[in-house]
C-alpha cells in the first residue's frame, strides 16, 4: 500500500483517493469519453470541406460565382472557430457532457436542412450553423485531456485529437470526393448527418462527465461516497457551477491572447492551418486544368498524400514530446518545465515548410503530380506535427485554463482559414505561384524562430503572465 501510495504521490496532477475522480478511471472509461470527442473533431473537419469540390455543381445549381460559393466554406470555417466564444463559457457552466449532446443534434439538423434546401441563402445559413455545432469538440478537448491524463502523457493523447483533425482535413475532401462522384452532393450533408447521429448515440450511453471540483489528494478513501452508477453517469447536470461568473470568462480570453505562449501558439497553428488551406485549394484548381485535366475523384484521392505526412507525424509530435520531457524531468531533478516539450519542434519546423515550398514549385511548373504529393505528405506532417507540439506546449504553460487559451488559438485559425477561402488564390495570382509559396515559407519559418525564445525564457515569461489576467488570480487565490 505504501508503494502504491508514494506512486500516487509522484504523479503531476496527483489523484484523489475517490474512484469517482476522473484520473482514476480505468483507460477503457477514459478513452472511450475521449474518442467520442476525437470523432466528433473529425467530422467537424471534413465537414468544412464538403463544398469545395462540389464548387461547379453549386455555382451551375444556384447561379452563383465562384467567389459567392466559396461562403458556403468560408463562413462555416469562421464559425468553426468562433464558436469556441460560445462553447467555452457554457462548458465551464453546465460542463462538457451536456454541450456534446446538444451540439450533435444541432450538427445533425444543420446537414439535414443543407441536403434539402434549394435556397442558396439557406444553404449558406445550414453551413454556418453546422460549423457553429462542429465546435464544441474543439472547444472541450483541452478541459477534458487536463481532466482525463497526467502531464508525462499529454502530447501522446493530444496527438490523438490532432491527427482527429487531420484525418478530417485530408480525408473529408476524398469522402466529398466519391459521394460527388458516384452520388450527389447533397449525400455528402446527409452522410454527415447520419454519422453525427449515430456519434450522438455513442456519446448519450458513453460519454462521461470530466469535470471533477474539489480534489483533496489527502482525503481518506472512506471520505469519498461510492462509485457513481450507470444511472448517474447520465446525468446531465452533475457538474453544474452556478458560481461560475460568465463575464470573467470573457474576460480570461481577452487577457489570454495576450500571454505571449499563447500568442505564438495561435499564429503558428492559424498560419500552417492556413497555409494547408492554400495548398488544398491550389492543388484542386491546378489538377483540374490544362495539362493534368483530372476528374474529382483524383482530386479527392490527392489529399491521402497529405494523409500520409499525418500519419508519420504520430510518433514525432507526439509520443517523443512526452519521452523529451521525462528524460529533461529525471535530469533536472524532478523539475518539469512545459518548455522541455520545445526540443522535438525542430524536425517539423524544417520539414513541414520545405514540404508548401516543393509543393508550390513543382504545381508552378507543372511537373508530374507525384512530386507535389510528396511535398503535400511533407506538409501535412508538419501540420500535425507542430499543432500538437505548440498546443500541448500551451496546455502545459496554463493547464486551470487551458480551454480558454485554445479558444484563442482556434478563433484566430478560424479567421485566418475564412480570409485564406476567399483571397488565398488571388494573392498567389497577383505575387506569382513561386513569389506566393515563398513568402509562405518566409513566414511560416519566421515563426518557427521564436521556438528558441521560448526554450530560453519560457520560465521568465511564464512569471511575467503571473502579474495580471487568471494566472494573478489563481496565484492570490
Amino acid at each position: 500500500m505504501g508503494s502504491l501510495d508514494t506512486g500516487r504521490r509522484a504523479l503531476r496532477p496527483q489523484p484523489s483517493m475517490d474512484w469517482n475522480d476522473p484520473l482514476n478511471w480505468t483507460g477503457w472509461q477514459k478513452y472511450r469519453t475521449y474518442l467520442i470527442i476525437c470523432l466528433f473533431s473529425f467530422l467537424a473537419t471534413a465537414n468544412t470541406s464538403k463544398f469545395i469540390l462540389a464548387t461547379s455543381l453549386l455555382e451551375e445549381e444556384f447561379d452563383k460565382s465562384p467567389m459567392v460559393v466559396g461562403y458556403l466554406t468560408c463562413f462555416n470555417i469562421l464559425a468553426l472557430g468562433v464558436g469556441n466564444l460560445f462553447w467555452v463559457p457554457l462548458m465551464r457552466l453546465i460542463g462538457k457532457r451536456p454541450i456534446i449532446l446538444l451540439a450533435l443534434p444541432v450538427f445533425v439538423a444543420a446537414n439535414v436542412w443543407s441536403s434539402k434546401t434549394h435556397s442558396f441563402n439557406q444553404l449558406l445559413a445550414s453551413s454556418v450553423l453546422s460549423g457553429f455545432a462542429s465546435t464544441a469538440a474543439e472547444a472541450t478537448v483541452g478541459a477534458v485531456v487536463t481532466d482525463l491524463f497526467f502531464v508525462h502523457e499529454r502530447g501522446a493523447k493530444l496527438m490523438i485529437f490532432h491527427f482527429g483533425l487531420s484525418c478530417g482535413t485530408f480525408l473529408g475532401p476524398l469522402i466529398s470526393a466519391f459521394t460527388i462522384e458516384y452520388s450527389a452532393w447533397r449525400v455528402g450533408c446527409e452522410s454527415f448527418a447520419i454519422a453525427a447521429g449515430a456519434l450522438w448515440i455513442l456519446a448519450a450511453l458513453f460519454f462521461r462527465e470530466t469535470t471533477y471540483h474539489n480534489r483533496d489528494v489527502y482525503a481518506p478513501v472512506s471520505s469519498y461516497g461510492s462509485r457513481t452508477t450507470f444511472a448517474g453517469k447520465l446525468s446531465l447536470v452533475k457538474r453544474y457551477d452556478d458560481h461560475r461568473n460568465l463575464l470573467r470568462v470573457f474576460c480570461d480570453y481577452i487577457y489570454m491572447i495576450t500571454y505571449p505562449s499563447v500568442m505564438w501558439t495561435s499564429v503558428m497553428v492559424a498560419t500552417c492551418s492556413g497555409w494547408n488551406t492554400i495548398v488544398q485549394l491550389k492543388s484542386y484548381r491546378s489538377f483540374s486544368e490544362s495539362p493534368y485535366n483530372h476528374d474529382t475523384l483524383f482530386l479527392g484521392l490527392f489529399s491521402i498524400s497529405g494523409f500520409i505526412g499525418s500519419i508519420l507525424a504520430i510518433p514525432i509530435g507526439g509520443k517523443l514530446i512526452d519521452i523529451l520531457s521525462n528524460r529533461f524531468t529525471t535530469s533536472h531533478h524532478g523539475t518539469r518545465e512545459p518548455e522541455y516539450r520545445l526540443y522535438a519542434f525542430i524536425i517539423p519546423a524544417i520539414i513541414g515548410p520545405m514540404g508548401s515550398l516543393l509543393f508550390g514549385f513543382t504545381i508552378a511548373e507543372k511537373r508530374p503530380w507525384i512530386q507535389p504529393a510528396v511535398g503535400y505528405a511533407m506538409q501535412g506532417f508538419g501540420l500535425t506535427a507542430i499543432s500538437n507540439i505548440v498546443v500541448t506546449y500551451v496546455v502545459d504553460t496554463y493547464v486551470e485554463h487551458a480551454a480558454e487559451a485554445l479558444t484563442a488559438v482556434f478563433v484566430l485559425r478560424g479567421v485566418v482559414g475564412a480570409v485564406v477561402v476567399l483571397y488565398g488564390d488571388n494573392w498567389l495570382r497577383t505575387a506569382g505561384e513561386k513569389q506566393g509559396f515563398g513568402q509562405m515559407v518566409g513566414v511560416q519559418y519566421f515563426l518557427c524562430l521564436w521556438a528558441i525564445a521560448f526554450l530560453l525564457w519560457g520560465k521568465k515569461i511564464r512569471a511575467f503572465t503571473a502579474w495580471y489576467g487568471p494566472m494573478n488570480r489563481m496565484e492570490h487565490s
